[in-house]
């Protein structure tokens, strides 16, 4: 009997030898085995633009209520005794310099650890690491009968989305929700108005069993000019005796955001700002009420609101929304604001008391990630990889601002460049620099609170 080969094609017999290689390699796949012992390290600079440093206790997660802390839970509903950790990844101002640190040690869970940090830290000779305590939920219950049907208020006005790094508005925009004739389609205008690139967590999902800093004993933030080059080591009952690590200049805290603006609410904001150190990519957005109208802007190339960009993100998820045009690249030091879309003007809204305009910018530079893994991994793909320990750490530094404020940087109390703080558009001397005008300018009316707007939006 003749050979199989012989019976078929010379291209078959090719294609079978190459599928018998393909297994054969599948096989020789190295064996991983993933650490025992995981740090994660989140750092995160924060503040207002041309606002000097506030380091206040209690402070930490001021702004991460309003912007950056959504989903973590209605306060209202439950009250908890974990508040230390995690501020990192919220939009905060105070303190300005948030390290968050989470251990897990599964050979010894829930034991009391510390970190040996360089004296660039300013912080001591190490950070203590504690075990997350049970959490303690209280439920409240409101003293209010249930809501009649007569509470309920059809949602009023409309959702404007802008988008893009442009003088003017660009052909095609707004996308426009109108908030009155909510149904079937609407909601599903709604949803996809507001979709948009987010991504998944891969931060330490805290628990019990986890040490953590800040914690009960320790909220310390980040001391101004503090630095985290140097070696790093963990100690404490169960941790490997070979968990150190060195970190350089490329993963140390980034500086504030030096943002600079130009312009009134009538014409072209335009937005500048020193490059960060070793940011990776950039994104802004700003939102503001007219009358019953939220307006939208951001500054990606394609519609985002990029709520769900304002947060650590990967190197990967960086590059691959950087070619998108979601994200600026790293060389980008300035943006403008389309001209009059958060422009001041007479509404029903507004003759009810509500903000007649103005808009509450976001900007973040993301430093990206970087991991660490002991022992480094066999050449020989026969060995297997028993990882010891490993670390992630990641870095951002973001800023938020007024539209329609010029500002010149940041304010030389924070230990950076800058020639001044914020100063309203049209100051009205008569008074003195620092008194308000007699008269409301078009484009400096009382500066709005956009939440309030938002809930504004749906009634009660």
């Amino acid at each position: 009997m003749s050979h199989p080969c012989f019976a078929l094609s010379k291209l078959s017999c090719a294609t079978l030898c190459l599928l018998a290689g393909v297994a054969g390699a599948q096989t020789a796949q190295q064996v991983v085995k993933p650490p025992k012992t995981v740090l994660w390290m989140d750092v995160s600079t924060g503040g207002m633009a041309g606002m000097p440093e506030m380091d206040l206790p209690g402070m930490g997660g001021l702004m991460g209520g309003l912007m950056g802390g959504m989903g973590r839970g209605n306060p209202d509903a439950r009250a908890s005794n974990k508040s230390y950790y995690g501020t990192a990844r919220t939009f905060h101002l105070s303190p300005p310099r948030i390290v968050d640190v989470a251990l897990w040690n599964s050979l010894k869970p829930g034991v009391e650890a510390a970190q040996r940090i360089p004296a660039g830290m300013q912080m001591g000779d190490a950070l203590p690491l504690l075990p997350v305590q049970e959490e303690r939920v209280v439920e409240t219950s409101p003293e209010r009968g249930p809501r009649e049907m007569g509470d309920y208020q059809q949602p009023k006005g409309r959702l404007l989305f802008y988008w893009g790094c442009s003088a003017t508005v660009k052909p095609g925009q707004p996308r426009i929700v109108d908030l009155s004739k909510l149904g079937s389609e609407s909601a599903q205008s709604f949803a996809s108005a507001f979709a948009g690139r987010f991504a998944p967590d891969r931060g330490a999902k805290v628990r019990q069993g986890y040490d953590v800093f800040p914690n009960e004993r320790d909220q310390r933030g980040l001391p101004k000019g503090a630095s985290l080059v140097g070696e790093h080591r963990v100690t404490g009952d169960g941790v490997p005796e070979s968990f150190h690590f060195t970190l350089g200049a490329a993963q140390d805290v980034m500086p504030a955001i030096e943002l600079q603006s130009r312009g009134t609410l009538k014409d072209s904001v335009a937005l500048s700002w020193i490059p960060v150190t070793n940011a990776k990519g950039y994104f802004l957005n700003a939102m503001g009420a007219q009358g019953d109208d939220m307006v939208f802007w951001s500054s990606s190339e394609t519609p985002d609101t990029g709520f769900g960009l304002f947060d650590f993100l990967s190197n990967a998820d960086i590059a691959k929304w950087t070619k998108e045009k979601v994200l600026l690249d790293s060389g980008a030091t300035d943006c403008a604001v389309p001209q009059g879309i958060f422009q001041p003007g007479d509404s029903a809204g507004s003759r009810r008391g509500r903000s007649e305009g103005g808009a509450m910018l976001r900007i973040i530079a993301y430093g990206g990630e970087h991991g660490f893994v002991h022992p480094p991994r066999p050449t020989d793909p026969k060995v297997p990889w028993e990882q010891e320990w490993s670390v992630r750490l990641r870095v951002k530094s973001q800023t938020m601002a007024m539209l329609g404020q010029d500002m010149d940087g940041a304010d030389e109390g924070q230990g950076r460049r800058g020639r001044g703080m914020a100063r309203p558009q049209q100051p009205n001397t008569a008074q003195g620099g620092n008194e308000p005008p007699a008269e409301k300018s078009d484009s400096t009316s009382a500066i709005p609170n956009p939440f309030n707007a938002i809930k504004g939006l749906f009634g009660r």
